[in-house]
């Protein structure tokens, strides 16, 4: 019954997140995305052209993680934005009630619109992600490593954002659950590039801020997983590099991914109780 319950929700919440306009301006925002993207790559292999093939794909690699910083951002908007009306919305406007009449469970109705955001991000991600890789395959002839695991990766990004915008959405407003989630997607990036910079510096301290928020949001952490696996594997020849945002030298850890596993368990958890004690 429980099981039934949530495809029944995550199903109904698939079909309202394809009718909704964010969907609209989502895809009209990948769209440009990938149209920008060809060109780009486009000039990239006129200019490469004198220059060695691995020269060009290590370039092709560095510009591709830049493109994919702004899928996932995208990806990032959207899911907030879907999740936040998803639930605060329909307890504003008194739609939950009507579902909250029939013997369903609270906590199966949070798991089923969960389920239902988490397929359509990683769909999104997927087809969006697979799209640009193939547009650099077609422009300079470059093929990511590791693309599935970096799809995957980007895919886990996109589900611990939405997780935390649910959570948000059962305690504030949907606009507002949608800008605070943004907001400290944003504000976990930033703290990467600080703790990267403190690494370079030797400061410890510094570096600690990194660490710290990606324990706390994992967004960046996973986010920084996915590029290691679409970057050219001879770039961790050049030191050089090892200080700039959009490059990650060094896979993520087992321990790391089971973390991030845990952390969407226990927000998702924490969303439900809160949305089961919350009077309707």
């Amino acid at each position: 019954m429980i099981a039934r319950t949530v495809l029944t929700v995550a199903a109904l919440t698939l079909q309202e997140a394809v009718r909704r306009r964010v969907l609209r301006s989502i895809v009209v925002m990948t769209v440009v995305l990938l149209g920008l993207s060809a060109w780009g790559f486009h000039r990239l292999d006129a200019e490469f052209g004198a220059f060695t093939t691995g020269e060009a794909r290590i370039a092709a690699s560095t510009v591709l993680n830049l493109v994919m910083f702004g899928l996932s951002l995208i990806a990032a908007l959207g899911t907030a934005f879907l999740a936040g009306p998803t639930l605060a919305g329909e307890i504003e406007s008194g739609i939950v009630l009507a579902v909250m009449t029939r013997p369903v469970r609270r906590p199966a109705v949070l798991a089923g619109k969960w389920l239902g955001l988490a397929a359509f991000g990683s769909a999104f991600v997927t087809v969006a992600g697979l799209g640009q890789l193939l547009i650099v395959r077609v422009t300079v002839d470059y093929w990511p490593p590791h693309p599935a695991t970096g799809l995957a990766l980007l895919a886990a990004q996109t589900t611990v954002l939405l997780t935390l915008s649910l959570l948000l959405s059962t305690v504030i407003s949907p606009m507002a659950s949608g800008i605070v989630a943004v907001g400290l997607f944003g504000a976990t990036w930033i703290a990467g590039v600080v703790g990267m910079v403190g690494e370079a510096f030797g400061n410890d301290g510094v570096a600690r801020v990194g660490t710290v928020s990606r324990m706390l949001l994992p967004t960046d952490g996973l986010w920084r997983g996915a590029m290691h696996a679409f970057q050219h594997p001879g770039l961790s020849q050049f030191p050089a590099f090892e200080d700039s945002p959009f490059l990650s030298m060094a896979p993520l850890t087992a321990g790391y991914l089971a973390w991030a596993g845990v952390w969407v368990a226990l927000v998702l958890g924490l969303a439900a109780l809160v949305f089961q004690r919350r009077d309707l």
